[in-house]
């Protein structure tokens, strides 16, 4: 059996989805992997920073808010998300 580093795909992806699913105070099945938090669900700047700070302390991990810019979707937060945790 070998080792392996993290990578994003072993984030919970579902967990994620929950924290920003609950800040955007939407359903899951009203969010997919590419659709827009601030086009499609409303989202503004100060959502955006709840979510951050949310996956930091549910996720314990240590995002940079220059990380924001890229969190527009599921697909950029997982990304993020799995980076801060390979960091």
């Amino acid at each position: 059996m070998t080792s392996t580093t993290p990578t994003s795909t072993d984030i919970d992806r579902e967990q994620v989805k929950e924290i920003v699913c609950e800040i955007l105070e939407i359903d899951a099945d009203e969010v997919t992997e590419t659709s827009l938090f601030k086009e499609d669900h409303g989202a503004d700047s100060l959502l955006a920073i709840e979510i951050l700070a949310a996956l930091e302390r549910n996720l314990h991990v240590t995002i940079d808010q220059a990380e924001l810019s890229r969190m527009v979707n599921l697909q950029g937060v997982y990304a993020v998300v799995g980076e801060a945790a390979n960091a």
